[in-house]
């Protein structure tokens, strides 16, 4: 066992008592496979602004925010008013309510793209209502993505992830717009839709290069099939969403995460003429869901993108480049290799001279593993494929300590390697 795994064990024996405890009644010890990570992952107890407390009592720097959920940080106070007030009116009734067409109606005015609304509780439900969508639009069934891309936890996505295609799904290489267009030359009269992220996520923080999904748009488009942007993680990037830095309109758009102000929350946009087959008076579909779109998590959601201004996206953006380049120092410092995918207030981390194209095959899979437990030693929470987000309660001070508990961490990678 190495040095790092031993402090850690060290520090976290209340932790490790409650992940046996985890798992005798869910496989593995944990409900989310994003979250997993060996010898056991830490119990979080608390989480304020930029911070989380686990059950030993330690206190770590949140640098996943939930995987990119919690935009303004834990328990972001004006969240917390109005779910307190909702709380009190009513969490969920078999009707709309305001908040919910609050929010529909920002998404509308901020994403161009976007005419009208329709809310799921997830992202990975979002996608299946986009999908569903397409295939009554287009009488077809099949999808394509990126190979390793990520668009929620259904058969059709999950093997794409994988690199994996299956009867409905063909994959292509993200950036790669001519192969994209290949595939959808070869088998675009069976193709429903398009799936793309502007920033792939699970793959690695991989931006979309210039141009490419304008043209794979319109390589969708010529093969009559519906082009379709994930901005579930992304969409905190800019006010109108990443796809507003691409010049590029989809025909539908996925929303999550950050829309719900922390609660859980999925959404799809469109155009107008697409989004009309879901109209639940034409009675082409029957989309429904019991929570969908109810008043705790809309109002939360109202907060959380009303807050999101311009400005504070601007300076998350200027911070994670502070802190994108005080890694790169401290790893030079430690004689590691270092690269790294970086997308506005998004960043993955690897110990290689390059950062690899869309993939979750980690060459430097030991090494990431040795750094991640490290840098909870060192009070940093980071997701353990080395994933780092960056909220609005985040701040200059906050990224020096940060680079200095990396650096530490770094040190101890680097003793391990030696």
């Amino acid at each position: 066992m190495s040095q790092v795994e031993q402090q850690y064990r060290d520090r976290t024996p209340r932790s490790a008592e409650l992940a046996a405890a985890a798992s005798v009644v869910m496989p593995g010890g944990d409900t989310r496979a994003a979250a997993h990570y060996e010898p056991y992952g830490v119990t979080l107890v608390r989480g304020e602004g930029p911070f989380v407390w686990d059950a030993d009592g330690h206190r770590y720097i949140d640098l996943t925010v939930n995987y990119t959920s919690l935009v303004h940080g834990h328990a972001y106070p004006p969240v917390v008013e109005v779910m307190r007030e909702w709380a009190g009116r009513g969490t969920a009734w078999a009707a709309r309510c305001e908040p919910q067409i609050a929010l529909a109606e920002m998404l509308v005015e901020r994403v161009a793209s976007v005419d009208t609304v329709r809310f799921t509780s997830s992202g990975t439900e979002a996608a299946m209502l986009a999908i569903h969508i397409a295939r009554v639009v287009t009488g077809r069934h099949k999808i394509l993505m990126a190979r390793h891309g990520y668009h929620g936890s259904m058969e059709e996505t999950e093997i794409g992830l994988l690199g994996i295609e299956g009867p409905n799904t063909f994959l292509a290489e993200y950036g790669d717009a001519a192969d994209f267009a290949r595939v959808l030359a070869q088998h675009g009269d069976d193709i429903a839709c398009v799936l793309l992220e502007p920033v792939m996520g699970a793959g690695g923080i991989v931006p979309a290069p210039p141009g490419f999904l304008a043209a794979v748009a319109a390589a969708a488009r010529r093969a009559g099939a519906l082009f379709i942007a994930d901005e579930v993680i992304c969409f905190r990037l800019a006010t109108g969403g990443a796809q507003s830095l691409h010049d590029v309109t989809p025909d539908m758009t996925m929303f999550g995460k950050l829309i719900g102000g922390g609660l859980p929350v999925g959404a799809v946009g469109g155009r107008a003429e697409v989004m009309a087959v879901s109209d639940p008076r034409n009675l082409r579909m029957f989309v429904s869901g019991t929570f969908n779109g109810n008043p705790m998590t809309t109002a939360a959601g109202t907060v959380a993108v009303r807050e999101l201004s311009g400005e504070r996206i601007a300076v998350m953006h200027q911070l994670m480049g502070r802190l994108r380049v005080g890694l790169e120092a401290a790893a030079r410092r430690h004689g590691l290799p270092f690269a790294a995918n970086h997308a506005g207030s998004l960043l993955n981390v690897f110990f290689s001279p390059e950062a690899p194209k869309a993939t979750i095959v980690r060459e430097d899979a030991a090494a990431i593993r040795l750094f991640h437990l490290a840098a909870l030693n060192h009070g940093l929470f980071i997701a353990p494929r080395g994933m780092m987000a960056l909220s609005t309660v985040v701040t200059d001070a906050l990224v020096t300590e940060v680079v200095e508990r990396a650096d530490a961490a770094m040190a101890d990678v680097a003793r391990e390697v030696a």
